[in-house]
């Protein structure tokens, strides 16, 4: 379990607290790039972090990231008029470029020296992997962006998503960190004994750090098959890389060999914003559209399982998920379809004690399972303090997580997975 205040230190994002002060040392997703179609279009709202902003894709096709209020009275710059490489305020007619720069005050004298001295907040942004990342912290620390292996894949071979989740972003993260609970909340077949996962339902962990967080391994004993080796890679602050090169026998016979994983963006204290992405594991792995759309529909985040116009799963607290008993009695485990609504469905209620969408971890039972989420919460403790004391936190510098990735197998009896797993773990793209 952890104590109050630590459980404090992890969840809270706003601008000077511990965590929402290491956040600001990495750059963060703010939106799909697919959010900011075309220059001059319309602006986008971004809350991340606690703060209110406003993105734009100005008329060179560079997105800007300001303040969601103008600075001259407080209007709101949603209402602004994208134009001229400029987001104006409709309210006095102020205009701001990308770097924040008043580049228009036409209430005030043509003569007048205001405009030098008026700016607008705003944040460096970069367009990666499909999606618009910002840094928000200080500019003499900023590091250089990101670089995963799977941004750098061709767009033929990667796709990304984004879905809402009401809840804290700790316990989404610590969902994605934990193994052991596919074998019971993702059991979608009773009695389907061939998935690895339901061979051995009780994975050994071992957890490795990196310099970009850690790498994890679980260990699934097949019997006479040898064993199912996962290798998960955890980046901090937020991702989780996880492997889907093995199948599975008789189970998903066909599917493309590829890599997934999740970036758990903090919208504020209570809210996360969720992007998943997934990669063809080498060039021969291209993800067409109808493979596409039927993963995105077996996570349950397919095109007809959000409310339109928002990320918003139409299976929601507010219907319970849509709950068949009489699935879960003869189906599957929760009577929930869809991988990520299952995973919703249990994070988005664990508050307790009054502490709403975030988890009391005060009153927590930690087992042998539980040692990557363990070794996440002190990897990110030790982050915050590294801040207070003026040092980088580990993995803000992207040389360090260019090349790691993820990767699984069924192992021989006797043989050491670092062996066999040797010329897998290698980046490709």
């Amino acid at each position: 379990m952890l104590s109050n205040e630590d459980n404090v230190r992890l969840t809270r994002v706003s601008r000077g607290t511990p965590m929402g002060e290491l956040m600001r040392r990495y750059w963060q997703p703010i939106a799909l790039c697919s959010e900011l179609p075309e220059p001059n279009g319309s602006p986008l709202r971004v809350r991340i972090l606690g703060e209110d902003l406003i993105a734009y894709r100005d008329t060179s096709g560079r997105v800007g990231l300001i303040d969601a209020y103008c600075p001259h009275r407080r209007a709101p710059m949603f209402y602004g008029r994208n134009e001229e490489c400029g987001l104006r305020c409709v309210y006095h007619g102020w205009k701001f470029d990308a770097d924040g720069k008043c580049t228009d005050l036409p209430t005030e004298p043509a003569s007048s020296k205001m405009k030098d001295h008026i700016k607008i907040n705003a944040y460096p942004t970069e367009e990666r992997g499909g999606l618009v990342w910002a840094y928000l912290g200080p500019r003499e620390q900023m590091p250089e962006p990101p670089n995963y292996e799977w941004m750098r894949a061709p767009a033929t071979h990667r796709h990304v998503s984004k879905t809402y989740e009401h809840c804290n972003w700790l316990q989404a993260l610590e969902g994605g960190l934990d193994t052991a609970h596919s074998s019971y909340l993702h059991n979608n077949k009773l009695g389907e004994m061939r998935e690895f996962r339901q061979r051995d339902r009780a994975p050994r962990i071992d957890v490795e750090r990196t310099d970009y967080g850690y790498h994890y391994v679980s260990h699934r004993n097949l019997g006479d098959d040898g064993t199912y080796v996962r290798v998960y890679q955890y980046v901090m602050p937020w991702q989780q890389m996880r492997a889907n090169v093995q199948s599975n026998p008789g189970v998903r016979a066909n599917r493309v060999p590829k890599h997934d994983g999740h970036i758990w963006v903090p919208v504020d204290d209570e809210q996360t914003f969720v992007y998943n992405w997934m990669v063809g594991y080498d060039e021969n792995s291209r993800l067409d559209p109808a493979y596409i759309e039927e993963m995105e529909t077996a996570y349950g985040r397919g095109k007809d399982d959000l409310i339109p116009g928002t990320f918003v799963l139409k299976r929601n607290p507010s219907n319970d998920y849509m709950i068949d008993r009489e699935m879960q009695r003869t189906q599957n485990y929760t009577g929930i379809p869809g991988v990520n609504t299952q995973d919703f469905a249990l994070q988005e209620a664990m508050g307790g004690s009054g502490n709403g969408p975030i988890c009391d971890r005060t009153l927590e039972n930690l087992g042998s399972s539980d040692r990557a989420i363990i070794a996440m919460r002190n990897l990110l403790l030790e982050a915050t303090r590294d801040v207070e004391a003026g040092k980088p936190p580990r993995g803000s510098d992207a040389k360090v997580h260019g090349s790691c990735r993820p990767h699984d197998g069924v192992v021989p009896k006797g043989v050491d997975w670092r062996e066999a797993f040797k010329d897998h773990l290698t980046c490709k793209w």
